[in-house]
């Protein structure tokens, strides 16, 4: 997919699609931008399914991408469920990378990657969340794997690499690994404002790390609920902040 400025507004260039995965396009709020809905037609992923999602913006383009609900990830009988998110921001562009959860069932088996390549001036709101089996239901994720990756390249230099190896048994109980949480959720900011970003995302009452000066990366860790809250204070903040956007969630987290 590709979403290209024309007459001061973003509009879609091009766009190839195959179910499950169709990106619709709801009418956004008047002070909102080209909104993105990512919806998964067949309700979640099971073991073996493949979902590859690549969306470029191009020079100035500006665009808010989620979806409507929550990522289910199926109990596998023994392949993974993989997606692979390759995002392209070309100079001056503008984008928010702001789904809701991906939930976990208990036996899942998951490989995920997530990669931003930014060109100059470019800026990205990124914003992922897990959770560790249905904890409306009082389900634990105690079997299956995770395999979770990212990759951020500014100006084609690499500015962050993180991955996250989960044996459930051992990492999500140890008090040194996520301490029995129900779910974590990570947020980067990429841009110049990063610096600024930092002190604002601690008030949220993120861990917060600036690794280089244009990326800050917060974390929440703790009950799904609280998590959630959390993150969307933070998302709020920032798209306020450096976005000139209503310091909310987008209208597909609440509806």
């Amino acid at each position: 997919m590709t979403l290209a400025l024309r007459e001061g507004r973003t509009t879609l260039r091009n766009l190839h699609q195959v179910s499950p995965l169709r990106a619709l396009f709801p009418t956004p709020e008047r002070d909102e931008a080209l909104t993105l809905a990512l919806v998964n037609t067949g309700g979640g992923l099971a073991g073996g399914d493949h979902l590859r999602i690549m969306i470029e913006a191009e020079v100035g383009a500006r665009a808010t991408i989620s979806a409507p609900a929550a990522e289910k990830i199926y109990r596998s009988l023994g392949p993974p469920s993989r997606i692979d998110c390759a995002l392209q921001l070309g100079a001056g562009a503008v984008m928010e990378w702001i789904p809701q959860e991906t939930i976990l069932f208990d036996g899942a088996r998951l490989q995920r990657r997530i990669s931003a390549d930014l060109a100059a001036g470019a800026r990205l709101l990124a914003a992922e969340t897990l959770v560790f089996g249905r904890a409306a239901r009082g389900e634990a994720f105690t079997r299956g794997a995770l395999r979770d990756s990212w990759r951020i390249r500014r100006d084609g230099v690499l500015v962050w690499a993180d991955g996250v190896a989960v044996d459930p048994p051992r990492a999500l109980g140890n008090r040194f690994g996520f301490a029995g949480a129900e779910s974590l959720a990570t947020l980067l900011f990429c841009g110049d404002e990063a610096p600024a970003m930092q002190a604002l995302l601690r008030e949220a009452g993120a861990q917060v790390t600036l690794p280089t000066r244009g990326l800050v990366v917060a974390r929440w860790l703790g009950a799904a609920r609280d998590v959630r809250r959390g993150l969307g204070s933070a998302i709020g903040l920032v798209r306020a902040a450096v976005f000139g956007l209503p310091a909310r969630l987008p209208r597909l987290w609440t509806a």
